[in-house]
C-alpha cells in the first residue's frame, strides 16, 4: 500500500513521518480532519511488525478520532500518532522529547495525549517541547489519565443498552464478558463489580487476569474462549478488529459495546452482527469518554464537570438507537450519519476566521 494511496482512501489531510536516529524514534502522525477544530488523538507506542502495519493502524485510528469527537459534540478534529517499538525497552527521555518536537512542528494542527503504551509522565516530557499536548497530570492543571473517564463512558453505554433491551439501566445480575483488561478494562471491571454485575475476563497478561479474579471475583477464560461465553454484553477492550467473520458467528451475547477502537475488521461485519440479532453500540460513541475528559480541560479542568459530560454518552447512544429505528439503518450507519452531519454543518463555520485566529 503506497502512502498517497492510503491517504486517499479515507480522505486524510496529512501524514507526517518523524525520525530521530540517536534516540531510535520512528513515528507517524496522521491528521484525518481539522474541519471541527485541531486534530486531537493519543500517541500509541507499540511494537508493530513493520511500517506498513503502523501506517495502517494510525490511519484507521485517526479517522476514528474524527468520528468520535464529532459524535460527542466536540469542536475537535481527528488525529492519531504511533511510535514504532517496544516501550518497555525503547522508551527514554530523549526519544519522548524528540517526539514532542515532531508534534510541535505541526503548529497546533495536531494535539496529542496518552494512549496504549504511553503515560501521563510521557506527556509531561512532551510538554517540555510543545504546548500541543493534553492529559497532563492534575498537579499541572491537566485532566490526568483518561482511562477512568473512558471506562465511565462505557458504563454509560451499558446503561443505555440495558434501558433499550431490558427496560432498566440497572446492571446488577448482568453478565459481561470483557476482552482486554488494561488500563481501561480493569477500571471497567471495577465499576461493573460495584454495580453488581458478573464479569468474565481475558487478557494476554496473566497477572492482569489474576488481579481481576482476586480483586473483583471475575472469572478468567482463555483468549479464544472469550468469544464463546454466554453473556448479556460482550465488551471488546483490547486492540481492534476482533469483530470479524470468524468471531461473530461464535458470539452468545445480546449486545456488544466496548472501549476498543476500530472493532469491526471490515465494514460488512456490522451486517454479520445484525444478522445474528445482536445490538451493536458503535465503538466511537461508546469509547469517547477519554477524549471528552480531555476536552473538559478547556477553561480549567473540573472533574465534576467532565464526569457530567462523559455521562452524556448515555443520551448520545439512545439518540443513535432512535435514529437507527427511524431511518431503518443499522446502529453503526446511524452513528456515522450523525457524526458526518455535524462535520458538514458545523465544520463550514471554520471557513470564517474566529477572533484571535491567525
Amino acid at each position: 500500500m503506497g502512502v498517497f494511496e492510503a491517504i486517499g482512501t479515507d480522505s486524510h489531510e496529512e501524514v507526517l513521518f518523524g525520525v530521530d536516529h540517536e534516540s531510535g524514534l520512528r513515528t507517524i502522525i496522521a491528521i484525518h480532519s481539522t474541519s471541527l477544530g485541531p486534530a486531537l488523538g493519543g500517541t500509541r507506542f507499540f511494537p508493530y511488525d513493520d511500517e506498513v502495519a503502523a501506517l495502517r493502524d494510525v490511519l484507521r485510528l485517526s479517522k476514528g478520532m474524527t468520528l468520535k469527537s464529532a459524535a460527542a459534540g466536540l469542536d475537535l478534529g481527528g488525529g492519531k500518532a504511533v511510535i514504532i517499538g517496544d516501550p518497555a525497552t525503547l522508551r527514554s527521555e530523549p526519544l519522548i522529547r524528540a517526539y514532542g518536537r515532531v508534534v510541535d512542528s505541526l503548529g497546533g494542527r495536531y494535539v496529542t495525549a496518552a494512549d496504549v503504551g504511553t503515560t501521563t509522565d510521557d506527556m509531561v516530557l512532551i510538554a517540555k517541547e510543545t504546548p500541543w499536548v493534553s492529559g497532563l497530570p492534575f498537579s499541572q492543571g491537566g485532566s490526568g489519565d483518561p482511562s477512568p473517564a473512558t471506562a465511565r463512558g462505557v458504563m454509560a453505554s451499558f446503561r443505555a443498552i440495558g434501558e433499550r433491551l431490558w427496560g432498566s439501566d440497572d446492571l446488577s445480575g448482568r453478565r459481561i464478558a470483557v476482552q482486554g483488561i488494561g488500563k481501561v478494562g480493569v477500571d471497567l471491571v471495577r465499576r461493573l463489580t460495584e454495580a453488581g454485575a458478573e464479569t468474565i475476563v481475558t487478557d494476554t497478561n496473566p497477572d492482569a487476569m489474576a488481579h481481576a479474579v482476586e480483586t473483583y471475583g471475575s472469572k478468567a477464560v482463555s483468549l479464544d474462549d472469550i468469544y464463546d461465553v454466554e453473556c448479556d454484553i460482550f465488551s471488546p477492550c483490547a486492540l481492534g478488529a476482533t469483530l470479524n467473520a470468524e468471531t461473530i458467528p461464535r458470539f452468545r451475547s445480546v449486545a456488544i459495546a466496548g472501549c476498543a477502537n476500530n472493532q469491526l475488521a471490515v465494514d460488512m461485519d456490522i451486517e454479520r452482527i445484525v444478522d445474528r440479532g445482536i445490538l451493536y453500540a458503535p465503538d466511537f460513541v461508546v469509547n469517547a469518554g477519554g477524549v471528552i475528559n480531555i476536552a473538559a480541560e478547556s477553561g480549567g479542568y473540573s472533574a465534576e464537570r467532565a464526569g457530567v459530560m462523559v455521562d452524556g454518552i448515555y443520551d448520545n447512544l439512545v439518540g443513535i438507537f432512535e435514529t437507527a429505528d427511524r431511518d431503518g439503518v443499522n446502529t453503526h450507519d446511524a452513528a456515522m450519519r450523525f457524526a458526518q452531519r455535524r462535520i458538514d454543518r458545523v465544520g463550514s463555520l471554520r471557513l470564517r476566521r474566529r477572533s484571535g485566529e491567525k
